[in-house]
């Protein structure tokens, strides 16, 4: 299941919708965090370069360009 959680979330954020996909990565990663440390790390990891992409906070600008 986290696999396609993590699929589905790279999909989105391919999309355009980084920051929406960081936030759901967020709350999956706080729902698995006790219950499944290794689909914790996949979403963790994810939730990291996921970041990088998105934009600044009070920003339309991605922190690449930045």
């Amino acid at each position: 299941m986290v696999r396609l959680l993590v699929a589905s979330l790279e999909a989105l954020a391919s999309s355009g919708q980084v920051d929406a996909a960081c936030r759901l990565a967020g709350q999956a990663c706080a729902g698995l965090r006790h219950s499944d440390p290794r689909g914790w790390s996949r979403l963790n990891a994810l939730l990291h370069r996921l970041a990088r992409h998105a934009p600044l906070v009070g920003s339309n600008v991605s922190r690449e360009a930045g």
